[in-house]
């Protein structure tokens, strides 16, 4: 098992930044969930 953290609740004006700091952390994996509205509905907990 491997846990990833999730960009979902991450401040995207700063995506590029956030994703390169957990990188340089060893972070090598990401969770993006893809919600269109349609297929499920655009609402998540955070």
């Amino acid at each position: 098992m491997e846990i990833t953290p999730s960009i979902l609740t991450a401040d995207f004006c700063r995506l590029g930044e956030t994703l390169a700091e957990a990188s340089a952390a060893g972070i090598n994996w990401f969770h993006m969930d893809v919600m269109d509205g349609n297929w499920v509905v655009n609402r998540t907990i955070t």
